[in-house]
């Protein structure tokens, strides 16, 4: 299928092209508020399922919806605008008469990539796609390379996660709507940043979802934890994909996004010859080989599943990366010891040295929190295929009060995690306000309307607790759980500049060290200690060395349980270093082989060696 942008309201000066997919209507009607009512029949076109009329003489901002069959009217399914909310008419958006700035942007590097994941109503006071222009030389002064986006299709109410969207390529208004999102990612692209997208696929929200009026868009054959699953495989599955695709087309290429992130496809159920994934894939690649810029589509799973990342040509389905929550686990489980839930399944040392060396921590072998294996091996896969984080929206917001982890550990710990990131070979991703250490948390919210909705949203809330947590969530329909979690940017104190300042220097040597960052996944060797508790790191490329220490125990000070490498070795960084707000460093600048540094508790230590000279 060679997909081609038509579902939708496109205007044109000399007429607007109406197409809506309805395979099982006898009849669709287009009504017009212009603002005097105007009623159009449509025209079927039996091979494809859709509905189609050219319409002279209507201008942006018109509203209209379809009546189905003669009396069912509903907004439409594609529509690029909701200013009325998820029940009232669509409007009618021209995409073509804005200018863009950063109209020669080649699209960012991958193995350079730095992501940063925001929600867009709680990252500024405005929360707008505007507001958020503002920061954007600060991100990239940061080392950000892109933006992530938490969903921004249009929902119920004024906030929500973004997950129970039912107009997926209508940018919300309250956000500032598509043109908003343009004027933001030509402001990205103007400065160098690329802006990725957060899609859902595998289901839609429940509250003004009317998709079901126009076609056989589910299917009860599967069933998701968050509602109905999408008909990719089923009769009449051909227009459900050609929408979802037409959606990740129109943000791609008429909203010019460089990616999208894919969530939880694991989730998309799917047992046709060719899987929906690998055809969006394969549109997706076309699109980026047509312009001569590559667009990113990364998964989110859990499966452990390298298959999502291997070409089809070896059984797999193209996708270009993927978020590899192991990472996080292990991570977070080593230094906040929590072991509930997922987490039993991690919590030593060794659990990070294997992620390092594998990808995954689980590739087959027995998880007791599922009560099976779990994963399969991904050695054969490019460590650049993997987004690592130390926390994201799901692992905050999905914490019984959204808490963060710089409630939970120590500004100490705070240092060695931001080193295990983003010295990590793979791409790393910041949730928003990490950089600083933000203490606000980011608790789940929605604003639905339908009271019986907003009851059972809290019910299953608690009932999807239990398994983690003991105590009462939250409430997600409050506004003050929402405004709980808008970033406090005015009051950072001294620590907050240091560990920003800390994640600065660590980004300036993953992109400049020739062997820090993604060099790293290149002859390297990985060791763990379980006491004390630490990582050791030795990578080289050419003449040059480094070796990384990261202390995650309490012990006070001690030697590290290994010899530097042969050579002469020089104190690159040291996260105890008073202008990172740590006690000071501890002995010598310099050390040769055998010598070993010695250690604060909870610290990372990089040392590199000196060429000798002629």
């Amino acid at each position: 299928m060679n997909v081609v942008q038509e579902l939708g309201a496109w205007y044109a000066p000399e007429a607007t092209r109406f197409t809506v997919w309805a395979p099982l209507r006898s009849s669709v009607e287009l009504r017009l508020f212009d603002p005097e009512e105007r009623r159009v029949e449509m025209a079927f076109a039996a091979g494809d399922g859709c509905w189609r009329a050219e319409v002279p003489d209507v201008a942006p901002g018109t509203r209209y919806s379809f009546v189905l069959d003669g009396d069912l009217e509903r907004p439409d399914p594609a529509s690029f605008a909701q200013p009325d909310g998820v029940h009232g008419p669509s409007v009618v958006v021209d995409h073509f008469s804005e200018t863009r700035s950063a109209a020669s942007w080649a699209g960012p590097q991958w193995e350079e990539s730095v992501f940063y994941e925001l929600h867009v109503g709680t990252f500024t006071e405005q929360g707008t796609f505007e507001a958020i222009i503002g920061r954007l030389p600060s991100l990239k002064d940061l080392g950000v390379t892109c933006l992530s986006l938490m969903p921004v299709a249009h929902f119920p109410g004024q906030r929500n996660w973004g997950y129970d969207g039912v107009y997926p390529f209508a940018a919300h208004t309250t956000y500032g709507g598509v043109q908003g999102l343009k004027r933001l990612a030509d402001a990205c692209h103007s400065l160098g940043l690329g802006i990725v997208l957060d899609v859902v696929y595998n289901h839609f929200g429940p509250e003004g979802n009317y998709l079901r009026d126009f076609g056989p868009y589910f299917t009860d054959v599967y069933h998701t934890p968050w509602g109905e699953a999408v008909n990719f495989d089923g009769p009449y599955s051909d227009g459900v994909r050609k929408y979802c695709i037409e959606n990740a087309l129109y943000w791609l290429k008429t909203c010019d996004l460089d990616g999208l992130r894919l969530d939880a496809v694991h989730a998309i159920y799917d047992a046709a010859a060719v899987p929906f994934l690998e055809e969006l894939t394969r549109e997706v690649d076309a699109l980026s080989l047509d312009s001569g810029r590559q667009r990113w589509l990364i998964a989110e799973s859990d499966r452990n599943d390298a298959r999502f990342l291997r070409p089809s040509e070896q059984g797999g389905l193209g996708l270009h990366a993927q978020w590899n929550d192991d990472f996080h686990h292990a991570l977070h489980a080593l230094v906040t010891g929590e072991r509930h839930g997922y987490y039993q399944d991690f919590g030593r040392v060794e659990d990070l040295g294997q992620a390092w060396r594998q990808n995954y921590v689980y590739s087959g072998q027995y998880s007791p929190f599922r009560k099976r294996r779990h994963g399969n091996c991904a050695v054969d896969r490019a460590k650049s295929q993997f987004v690592v984080c130390s926390q994201n929206h799901d692992q905050v917001g999905n914490r019984l009060r959204g808490d963060r982890l710089s409630t939970m550990v120590s500004f100490e710990t705070l240092k060695v995690v931001a080193a295990a990131l983003c010295l990590s070979p793979f791409q790393p991703m910041l949730f928003m306000g990490q950089e600083y250490g933000e203490k606000r948390p980011f608790p789940y919210f929605i604003d639905h309307t339908d009271p019986k909705l907003v009851q059972a949203v809290r019910q299953g809330r608690k009932k999807e607790f239990q398994a983690f947590w003991r105590g009462t969530p939250l409430d997600p329909k409050a506004e003050t759980t929402f405004t709980s979690a808008v970033l406090n940017w005015e009051t950072q104190d001294e620590r907050a500049r240091q560990l920003w300042a800390w994640y600065k220097r660590l980004l300036a040597l993953r992109r400049s060290h020739p062997v820090l960052g993604p060099d790293m996944a290149v002859a390297r060797e990985v060791r763990e200690s379980a006491t004390p508790a630490c990582l050791w790191v030795h990578a080289r490329r050419a003449e040059t060395e480094v070796v990384l220490y990261f202390a995650f125990g309490d012990q006070p000070e001690a030697p590290a349980p290994w010899e530097l490498p042969e050579g002469t070795w020089q104190r690159l960084e040291d996260s105890s270093a008073r202008r990172w707000g740590g006690p000071g460093t501890h002995g010598p600048e310099e050390l040769c082989h055998p010598q070993a540094p010695q250690f604060h508790a909870r610290q990372v230590q990089l040392w590199e060696r000196v060429a000798r000279k002629e």
